[in-house]
This record gives C-alpha cells, structure tokens and sequence, in this order.
C-alpha cells in the first residue's frame, strides 16, 4: 500500500509540483494545505504517512503547524520544502522534530530522497 501524503505550501503552484512528483514515485497524496492553520485540521482528519510542510506561510506558520502536529502525533513524518534563505527556520524546525528538508527550488530526485529518508527514519 502507497503512503499517504498532506502537501502543505501557499503555493498552489508548488503544491502541483510536489503533489507530480511524489504521485509519480508512487506516493498518494490525500491532502493539500495553503496554510498552516488548515494543515492541523487536514492532518487530525486524514492521519498522512508524511507531510511536506512550507515554512513561510499566512494564517499560521510551518513551524507553528509543525509543532500543533506533534501536539497531536508525537510520531508525525514531517518534511519541511522551504526557500533558500530560511536556514535559521530549517534549524528550528529540526530541533522540534521535522525529519528532514528540501530547499526550493528542487529537483524531484532530490524531494524523492528526503521523503524516502524521512520515512526510513
């Protein structure tokens, strides 16, 4: 059975892009996000395998969302896809527990190997 993936992003755009490769790898992505605040109630209701979590986002943040997240699931997958730039907010994150990162713009072998690695972990 594929895992099940919530895409969070304010960019439609980039929630295209990311939902194309990870279906394309084999992945299901039964949720899209815009905001953080939505993100918490997508993920109380569909229980994702992973999540791709943006960091800079209105409404509520990534980090804040992340951190609802493991409020809820202590065992959440998180991956957080954020600009260059935001390394400062990608150290942060991984000290509240995101389990890996991906840096916009990407290549898809790259989203591919964090999510396996972030999965794996």
């Amino acid at each position: 059975m594929s895992k099940k993936v919530l895409i969070v992003d304010d960019s439609a755009y980039l929630r295209l892009m990311i939902k194309k490769v990870l279906t394309q790898a084999g992945y299901e992505v039964v949720g899209e996000a815009p905001d953080g605040e939505k993100a918490v109630e997508l993920y109380k209701q569909l229980k994702p395998d992973l999540v791709t979590m943006d960091v800079v986002m209105p409404k509520k943040n990534g980090l804040e969302a992340l951190q609802e997240i493991f409020n809820i699931d202590p065992n959440a997958c998180i991956v957080i896809v954020t600009a260059l730039g935001h390394e400062p907010l990608i150290k942060r994150a991984i000290r509240l527990g995101a389990k890996n990162f991906v840096i916009k713009p990407f290549k898809p072998n790259e989203l591919i190997k964090s999510v396996e690695s972030a999965l794996a972990s």
